[in-house]
């Protein structure tokens, strides 16, 4: 197959689960851009990010290094190492025009704009989220910005209804901003802008919106279409709730666990699917673009996420320090007309660290030597078995919420076992999703399973430290 270098459309959602999508059996939502864009190319069935927080996620799969290994832990750093390379600024030196409209995130960002790094993007959107208020003064947040130059005040078009926007009932999930002025929306102006340029070398845009992380707020046109009854409800048993309180000291946002009962569990799953079907309605828009501006033969589209939301699944919401499916197992779909597989769904146990080496080895780039992802293109292009890459796969947390309690955890997941190592108390989990695959029953502390528990930490523990950054060069022999 052809190695010219793409155009790359780089669609990074933000808190998405793996199993929001139609074509990859999700009944109860509507994604046909989605689907499409499946049919056209590669779905990885089991993609995994590294941390189910932003930040360390993100910095892992621009990096193509884990959190552990560039000291990137956390939200709320208040910088980004600059001795980092970033696949972005390898493509741009490369010859890439490289733009990017909506979130970074590679540091701190609240209350502040973001502190860019050696990032390669000429153009940059940034609009860390969308809220205004005293988040970002003036014009810093570009989303705002656009909606001033339309004579709009968010404030005043973020639909409430009856209710206050910062009301505490937990199941409320109020409509937020109509379609046309939502930051998804925007996000996808900007991209068309952007690929629409008359330019003579390849280009990449990363797309990043705020969606469809909480509040759970999507346009009442999207939400009214949601058919409540038809939600699926959370995985859930009465029994995990006392199980799940005894976890509550490890750092869970969400720190009191409740059943679907005490609060409208399918309005919140129809508020969440609402925002990825606005997503999805944004990605048709752009690959409309691209058809319409006879680019995409030679453009590979990327649709991921950065991890998931608990969305009520254990009684748990948000994310956190847990490492259950719904917060560590992502979509990612990649997809070249002509130039890679279609139709493929792959099942191998994928890593978002991959990202980076894939990425420049679709621009016929060598990855960075200290990248630690594995590239996926001999997948892709029909090189390698596609049910075989990683033969385990690897989650972090560490002290990455600002809370009074530091939690440190790990994740190791071979395809059927899955450990979770909290370090520093006595407890952990141990499911085996072969024959527990919505991980109710933890195998930690049952002596029938010590053996295996005792073989995945041994794995664990020889992972975390052949990742561990060894410092600077040796210099000569001794």
């Amino acid at each position: 197959m052809s190695r010219r270098r793409p155009n790359i459309l780089w669609i990074c959602t933000d808190q998405q689960r793996y199993d929001t999508i139609h074509a990859l059996g999700n009944e109860a939502i509507r994604t046909p851009n989605l689907d499409r864009l499946l049919s056209e190319g590669v779905a990885f069935t089991r993609a995994y990010t590294q941390s189910p927080i932003c930040t360390p996620s993100r910095a892992c799969f621009l990096s193509g290094q884990y959190p552990t290994t560039i000291h990137v832990n956390r939200n709320g750093n208040l910088t980004f190492p600059d001795d980092v390379p970033l696949v972005t600024k390898m493509l741009a030196d490369s010859g890439y025009d490289c733009g990017l409209a909506g979130k970074l995130h590679l540091a701190g960002a609240e209350l502040r704009v973001e502190p860019r790094v050696d990032d390669g993007y000429r153009v940059f959107q940034w609009s860390h989220h969308p809220q205004p208020e005293a988040f970002w003064p003036g014009r810093s947040n570009a989303y705002q910005a656009w909606l001033q130059d339309q004579g709009v005040n968010w404030d005043d078009i973020y639909d409430v209804g009856d209710q206050d926007r910062h009301s505490s009932i937990q199941d409320y999930y109020p409509p937020g901003v109509p379609a046309e002025y939502h930051q998804t929306n925007w996000c996808a102006n900007e991209a068309i802008g952007f690929l629409s340029e008359n330019r003579d070398r390849p280009w990449l845009m990363s797309v990043n919106p705020f969606d469809p992380h909480a509040p759970l707020d999507p346009p009442r046109e999207y939400l009214e279409r949601m058919d409540v009854d038809k939600m699926p409800l959370p995985l859930f048993r009465e029994e995990e709730l006392a199980a799940q309180a005894a976890f509550s000291g490890v750092d869970h946002q969400t720190k009191v666990p409740t059943s679907p009962e005490d609060y409208s569990a399918k309005l919140m799953v129809a508020a969440y699917y609402a925002q990825i079907e606005l997503i999805d309605d944004q990605v048709g828009r752009m690959l409309q673009a691209l058809e319409d501006t006879g680019q995409r033969e030679n453009t590979m589209v990327i649709f991921m996420s950065d991890h998931g939301e608990m969305l009520g699944d254990h009684g748990l919401r948000l994310k956190g320090c847990r490492f259950y499916e719904g917060a560590v197992h992502v979509p990612l779909i990649i997809s070249w007309p002509g130039h890679i597989e279609a139709g493929l769904r792959s099942d191998a146990l994928v890593e978002l660290a991959d990202m980076a080496p894939t990425v420049l080895d679709a621009a016929g780039l060598e990855p960075n030597p200290e990248m630690q992802g594995r590239s996926l293109w001999p997948i892709l292009t029909g090189q390698a078995d596609p049910s075989r890459h990683h033969s385990f796969v690897r989650c972090e947390f560490h002290d990455a919420i600002n809370e009074p309690l530091a939690s440190h955890a790990n994740m190791l997941f071979d395809g059927r076992y899955k450990l979770v190592v909290y370090h520093g108390v006595e407890m952990g989990e141990l499911y085996d999703l072969e024959n527990d695959p919505h991980e109710f029953v933890n195998l930690w502390a049952d002596p029938a399973w010590a053996d295996k528990r005792f073989e995945l930490m041994k794995t664990l523990f020889d992972a975390l430290m052949l990742a561990t950054d060894p410092g600077q060069p040796r210099f000569g022999a001794y």
